[in-house]
């Protein structure tokens, strides 16, 4: 608790907390970019397997976004808390 009191009053604990949101955030496009390409080479190679692949891509990708907007949340939480 000393360490948070210390840390809030130097202001570096909205440095923290925009920092831990915005690398949630580019990790939340890294990881839907990549189910993407996946997803495409995948159609490229089984173009009889579209509807599997762009359901299971759809699925992963709201996920994917659900765990990033929680990890915001949580920086905010962090922030008024």
């Amino acid at each position: 608790m000393l360490l948070l009191a210390l840390l809030e009053a130097a202001g570096i604990a909205k440095l923290g907390v925009g920092l831990g949101a915005g690398i949630a955030a580019i990790g939340a496009g890294l990881g839907i970019g990549k189910i993407g390409s996946a997803a495409m080479e995948a159609i490229a190679r089984q173009p009889e397997a579209t509807g599997d692949i762009r359901s299971n891509m759809i699925i992963i990708a709201a996920l994917v976004e659900g765990v990033a907007l929680f990890a915001v949340i949580v920086c905010l939480l962090c922030l008024f808390i």
